[in-house]
């Protein structure tokens, strides 16, 4: 195996926990995202060819799981009932203020349109920056900021506190 070769393989390892995180936001389900993570994977590996190297491994494997995401949603009819089975619990244990909030959020930012959730999850949960998250979203930089400037302000009403656009 040849050093550029194996060191994709370990940059693509250290971008596991991000794209669970990014594959659990879109499916919702710990499982379904694994199978995400790992048909990403194994897309990535098949391809790696296609990938420029000095370019964001990051952007173009989160384009995958993306791509992937989509083609079995298309594939399996599921995109509503996929949104629609999102449920949050209202009981929280006593002294469990932040988990309180997070739910909150969580909440708060499923009722936005899909692509501004898709974009604050990118942006902010997943710290991609504005030009990755718009290549993961296939759409322009500056759309990509709308969506996040957007969703921000909404969840910053929901939450009666302006939260900061970057």
């Amino acid at each position: 195996m040849t050093e550029e070769r194996e060191g994709f393989r370990q940059d693509l390892i250290r971008l596991l926990p991000e794209l669970r995180a990014f594959a659990r936001f879109l499916t919702r389900d710990p499982t379904a995202a694994d199978d995400l993570v790992q048909d990403t994977l194994l897309r990535a590996l098949r391809n790696e060819a296609q990938w420029a190297p000095g370019t964001s491994l990051k952007a173009w494997t989160f384009t995958i799981l993306r791509n992937a995401f989509l083609e079995a949603r298309r594939k399996a009819g599921a995109r509503q009932r996929l949104l629609d089975s999102v449920t949050m619990t209202e009981a929280t244990p006593a002294g469990q203020e932040a988990r309180m909030e997070l739910a909150g959020l969580a909440q708060a930012l499923s009722t936005l349109p899909r692509e501004q959730q898709e974009a604050i999850v990118l942006v902010g949960a997943l710290g991609l920056s504005s030009e990755e998250a718009a290549a993961v979203a296939g759409v322009a930089v500056g759309t990509l900021k709308a969506r996040v400037s957007r969703g921000r302000r909404v969840l910053g009403t929901r939450f009666e506190r302006p939260l900061e656009d970057s």
